[in-house]
């Protein structure tokens, strides 16, 4: 079974070590991808050093930039600045030391036509080369958006599958509510799967619930995780601290491996976040 995580962010960082320290969770850090703090090196700086002097549980992952990043936009002005917040979201990742970055394909339902989806897949896989060989300590995971089936995804995912550090990020909650059947998504995209995005809703919108507060089924997700992608790590998409305890607790009601305080596994993680 992969490791879990949640969402950190600076301000709530000592909630977040007390959720890490219980339960032997890692952290995806979801300070970065907001553009304002991406435009000041030193509130970056401020939350790095935050991070750092805290120390990162073993596993962690960061959320790259998403917001109205298009590598793929047929405006070059556009293209050079989602090219640039990409790839700063990288070296953000280096200095924090993390084990890989998700980054959205983000591509629009709306304009959606063969041209349209073989341009994105192309400039998309095209630049995702170029980061992936400047970037080879740190795994890129691409995770499904606004697409509404999985053909887009596997077919950026088959170009770039002999890359070591690609991978797959599925976000269950975003794949339920497009009305596409569940199943085929995960057969499809299976193969390159390396890492996990989960929350509840109600089967309609991305509200990002504690995990058991929606009407997701989660017992037929675990399903799926146990046949198809049971080394993934999982990340428990909530940002408040308290939904993500409820999910926690959701999930040690389920049966799911969650280490226990006191117990090897949890011990390990306390002592790796504190260098002992």
């Amino acid at each position: 079974m992969g490791q879990y995580l949640v969402v950190s962010r600076v301000e709530n960082l000592e909630e977040h070590l007390a959720l890490a320290r219980e339960y032997g969770v890692g952290f995806e850090i979801n300070d970065f991808f907001d553009p304002e703090v991406l435009e000041s090196k030193e509130r970056q700086k401020e939350i790095i050093e935050a991070y750092q002097k805290a120390g990162l549980p073993e596993g962690s992952t960061m959320h790259g930039a998403f917001l109205d990043v298009v590598v793929f936009s047929q405006d070059p002005r556009m293209r050079v600045v989602s090219e640039y917040r990409m790839r700063q979201s990288m070296k953000i990742a280096q200095s924090l030391g993390v084990k890989g970055v998700v980054f959205h394909t983000n591509v629009n339902p709306m304009l959606s036509s063969r041209e349209y989806d073989m341009h994105a897949i192309d400039m998309t896989v095209e630049f995702l080369k170029t980061l992936l060989s400047d970037f080879p300590d740190i795994e890129i995971y691409l995770e499904n958006m606004f697409d509404a089936t999985p053909d887009v995804l596997v077919q950026i995912s088959e170009r770039l599958k002999d890359y070591p550090n690609y991978g797959v990020c599925f976000d269950y909650a975003h794949a339920v509510i497009y009305g596409f059947p569940v199943a085929i998504w995960i057969r499809q995209l299976a193969p390159y799967m390396k890492h996990i995005h989960i929350n509840d809703n109600d089967l309609k919108h991305d509200l990002h619930l504690a995990l058991g507060t929606g009407k997701i089924v989660w017992s037929q997700f675990f399903d799926y995780y146990d046949t198809y992608f049971g080394s993934c790590s999982v990340l428990i998409e909530t940002t408040q601290p308290e939904a993500q305890r409820i999910s926690l607790e959701y999930l040690t009601q389920l049966g799911e491996c969650l280490p226990e305080a006191g117990s090897e596994q949890a011990e390990k993680g306390m002592n790796d976040l504190y260098g002992e």
